[in-house]
């Protein structure tokens, strides 16, 4: 297990970002915070260093990726951009930029996708961004910037990239620490739903950089107490 990480964060003041920084800094990982709007410092979590770094920024973004002379180069970087409304350009662009910088610094890359690349638990043959049960016609074009986000990582032969795909649910709540973890199947909680909480989705994030797995392409799901516990 790898320990005493420095690890950028892409997206730092969002849902996913914000929660990775607290577990990353928590568990005694170095942390950049990058955003184009950093948060100010918490002194609570002196391992976290907000960066004001634009994701259209390749020459900032390089900088704060290959560190100084003195501190070196980011071991790891987590991209957690989004935007609204859907911006499936952008999102591709700088997942491109992000992929080959970290390439050529030898960075390991973690990406926060979507779960429309992923199959339907029901039928394989039918990726969750065509299934309706889970990807309603108003949220479809978010499916689509996913899925060719996952085909920009896939098409990327240089990169050490993981693509992370959330369940069908994904939204701020309680941590855990327990999930249960997939590949490229959405994956179905034992209460029915396909749903973890924003702690948990960066518990598995932080988990996969310190022990990382074979797979490209990973997905997670709520795991809850076993029964009798």
């Amino acid at each position: 297990m790898k320990t005493g990480m420095k690890i950028a964060v892409l997206g730092a003041t969002g849902m996913v970002g914000s929660r990775v920084l607290d577990e990353a800094g928590a568990r005694g990982h170095q942390v950049l915070a990058l955003s184009r709007k950093p948060a100010s410092e918490d002194p609570g979590n002196r391992n976290v260093t907000p960066l004001a770094v634009d994701a259209s920024d390749s020459h900032a973004l390089r900088e704060a990726l290959a560190g100084s002379a003195s501190h070196g180069a980011a071991d790891a970087v987590v991209l957690t951009v989004r935007t609204m409304p859907v911006d499936e350009e952008f999102l591709v662009g700088t997942t491109r930029t992000v992929l080959d910088i970290a390439a050529q610094l030898g960075i390991r890359v973690l990406v926060v996708g979507g779960a429309g690349a992923l199959r339907s638990p029901d039928d394989r043959d039918l990726l969750v961004a065509d299934n309706p049960a889970y990807v309603p016609a108003e949220i479809k074009a978010v499916a689509a910037a996913g899925i060719a986000q996952l085909r920009t990582c896939q098409s990327h032969a240089d990169a050490d990239c993981v693509y992370l795909s959330p369940p069908a649910l994904l939204e701020p709540g309680a941590r855990t620490g327990r999930y249960r973890r997939g590949t490229d199947t959405l994956l179905i909680s034992a209460d029915g739903r396909s749903w973890i909480s924003a702690e948990d989705l960066a518990v598995a994030v932080v988990d996969e950089l310190e022990t990382p797995g074979p797979d490209p392409l990973i997905t997670v799901v709520h795991r809850g107490e076993p029964q009798g516990a």
